[in-house]
């Protein structure tokens, strides 16, 4: 395609044809991508926090019952 084409292109579209066209955007949402690493990481955090509150309510029971 030369300049020319371009042109003779640009000379269909009238002004007429630019204030009836109706604008529309359509944007996908990007998949999520999680590096493993943080992936990995957020999995054993969760695991060490829920492990945490067990002790923990386990402790507290513990000192309740005396």
């Amino acid at each position: 395609m030369t300049a020319e084409d371009t042109f003779q292109d640009a000379d269909l579209y009238t002004d007429e044809d630019l204030e009836e066209a109706d604008i529309v955007e359509w944007y996908e949402a990007r998949p999520v991508t999680v590096p493993a690493a943080v992936a990995t990481g957020a999995i054993v955090a969760a695991f060490a926090f829920g492990v945490l509150t067990a002790v923990g309510a386990l402790a507290l029971m513990g000192r309740l019952d005396d």
